[in-house]
């Protein structure tokens, strides 16, 4: 058991970040074990034919440094010997950088639900909700998945980054104007590798195939960059789409930072429920969905 001690000012400088450094250890470790990864299977079933660097399976990943680095920028900063450097550089060009934009998706969707949550509900529910084994009581965060003993932060704050890869939350040390890093498992894994759908043929044929498929992969949060990545249209086509499902009330964009991450509405995931393309929400039946939508011209324009 391992414990992280608050004070006032940590919780003021709290930080999240995505590290695709950490990824890429983290995805050389799942390579490993895929018996332990069973969500990825369809990653797994390309990348175990690659040569794995056995050598870079314990890279000490340190802590980010800035909230959305490159890869490039981190190994740069990466102490370690420069024959795990050169090792963990080629696993990311061949078996995580091709998948990357599908990824980073997932994690700035994470964050995006983190930082809506904080302004919410206060850090408590931020830190206890970032896995079921953390316990926060006092100034203490507390797991079993911890290093043994206890970590004071000491006013340098801490840094929050979601992984697609983690099973398990995982502490990452701090460098010299860098706080420690909390690396947890992020939330809608189980999406990563779905197939851009269509949206079912009834869908597809309300508002074509394109936006169908596009509205599918808003149930949960996406950027205009992260849906051309699944769907295979460029950015402005994806662009283009997105604004009429937002006239038709079927999508809503909130910024945050430098960019706008899209997510179905109530009406939208209606209508997707009704298509069977995503779970049923609080509001049922997708007649009265499709009704709704208004007339024909709003949604039928530039069929995809």
């Amino acid at each position: 058991m391992g414990d992280v001690r608050f004070g006032v000012d940590d919780l003021g400088r709290l930080r999240f970040a995505v590290s695709p450094l950490w990824e890429t250890v983290a995805a050389l470790r799942a390579a490993a074990d895929p018996g332990g990864h069973a969500l990825h299977l369809p990653w797994l079933k390309r990348v175990l034919t690659l040569p794995r660097p056995v050598e870079a399976l314990d890279a000490a990943v340190p802590a980010p440094r800035c909230p959305l680095a490159e890869v490039e920028e981190e190994l740069a900063a990466y102490e370690g010997p420069a024959a795990t450097a050169r090792a963990l550089t080629d696993w990311w060009r061949a078996a995580v950088r091709p998948h990357w934009p599908r990824i980073r998706a997932v994690l700035e969707a994470d964050l995006a639900h983190r930082t809506r949550q904080l302004s919410e509900d206060g850090i408590q529910e931020v830190l206890t909700g970032l896995h079921p084994g953390l316990r926060r009581t006092g100034d203490r965060l507390s797991s079993p998945d911890l290093p043994a003993g206890e970590l004071a932060l000491d006013g340098g704050g801490i840094t929050l980054a979601p992984s697609v890869f983690a099973t398990r939350c995982v502490l990452l040390p701090g460098r010299p104007g860098t706080p420690p890093c909390l690396v947890y498992p992020a939330r809608a894994v189980g999406t990563l590798w779905e197939r851009g759908g269509d949206g079912g043929d009834g869908l597809a044929r309300l508002l074509g195939r394109s936006r169908a498929g596009l509205l599918a992969g808003t149930s949960a949060p996406a950027t205009t960059t992260a849906l051309a990545a699944r769907s295979g249209l460029t950015p402005g086509a994806v662009s283009q789409h997105l604004t009429v499902l937002r006239d038709a009330g079927l999508v809503t964009g909130h910024r945050y930072r430098r960019e706008v991450y899209y997510r179905a509405s109530e009406l939208g995931l209606a209508l997707l429920a009704g298509a069977g393309t995503a779970g049923p929400t609080g509001t049922t039946g997708a007649v009265g969905a499709v009704g709704a939508v208004g007339s024909a011209e709003a949604v039928e324009t530039a069929r995809g």
